[in-house]
């Protein structure tokens, strides 16, 4: 696929501007042949499980999205949608369900969950071989010791981007800024496990643009606008930019994208970026688990 780059001309660094749905297109094309020969052979389509607590617009798009995602490749989806009130027990009974149908594959319960439930006991109520979203204890454990077959989804859709890119890993110093269990804290082990010198920074940072001016790889997973400047960026470094918030209407990442082009060799943008790769990294994580469950 053609990368969009920035006119040489205006800029030192002809930088990539990463086409991240074109490449999960390009991935969701291999699933979907995958889950043709399966079938055509007589095995049941895979199937993910989504639970969603609450009404909130924004994870009911997102949760629409996965489902016509599902759709595109030949993978089943059912949608359980709860109201906000459901109990944290109603919940965890819906999983252990979830857990014991043989005709799920893979299971994701749509974050946020509203107060007054433990996202973390939740995540330990799914079965490890169906955690489609890798958030169970034992799914992060494996992914520590290096062993894991399910991983988390942004930031296995996040290596995705680096290796279809030819970004060098081995050897690399990156920085990652954010140390979430969703984001941070594993695509520092995972690349860490490609032998890149990782530095895991967070608010309380010393000196943060210093560290960062060093770094060949940054990911910036903070959901603080713009917080990462033109300036905090090496030259001809990759800049990952997984963090979105709202700024009056327009969604906004954690980097200055349009002052750091020019500066950095490749750059996600806060749409069309990581965003469609994590889903299709759902996608196969689903498709693992089932391959796993089935022997197939």
């Amino acid at each position: 696929m053609p990368p969009t780059r920035t006119p040489s001309s205006a800029r030192s660094i002809e930088t990539i501007v990463v086409d991240g749905l074109a490449l999960a297109k390009s991935i969701r094309s291999e699933l979907a042949e995958e889950i043709a020969k399966l079938t055509a052979s007589g095995a049941r389509p895979p199937c993910l499980a989504v639970v969603l607590v609450g009404d909130d617009p924004a994870s009911r798009s997102y949760i629409k999205g996965k489902q016509r995602a599902c759709g595109g490749i030949g993978m089943r989806s059912v949608e359980h949608l709860l109201p906000a009130e459901t109990s944290q027990g109603e919940i965890i009974a819906l999983i252990d369900r979830l857990n014991r149908d043989d005709s799920i594959d893979g299971i994701l319960v749509q974050l946020p969950l509203p107060d007054g439930i433990s996202a973390a006991a939740v995540a330990r109520a799914v079965d490890p071989a169906k955690d489609a979203d890798a958030l169970h204890p034992n799914t992060s454990g494996q992914l520590l010791a290096g062993t894991a077959d399910l991983i988390s989804c942004t930031p296995l859709g996040i290596m995705a981007v680096l290796d279809h890119y030819g970004i060098p890993i081995e050897g690399a110093d990156a920085v990652v800024i954010g140390r979430s269990n969703i984001v941070g804290k594993p695509v520092s082990l995972l690349l860490q496990q490609r032998h890149a010198t990782v530095t895991m920074c967070h608010s309380r940072t010393r000196d943060l643009p210093g560290i960062c001016r060093r770094a060949d790889i940054v990911v910036a997973a903070t959901g603080r606008a713009r917080m990462v400047k033109a300036d905090w960026i090496k030259p001809g470094a990759a800049v990952i930019d997984v963090g979105v918030s709202e700024v009056d209407g327009e969604l906004i990442g954690d980097v200055d994208f349009e002052a750091v082009q020019g500066i950095a060799k490749l750059i996600t943008p806060s749409r069309r970026g990581i965003g469609p790769m994590t889903i299709t990294m759902l996608l196969r994580n689903t498709l693992h688990a089932y391959r796993a469950r089935l022997g197939v």
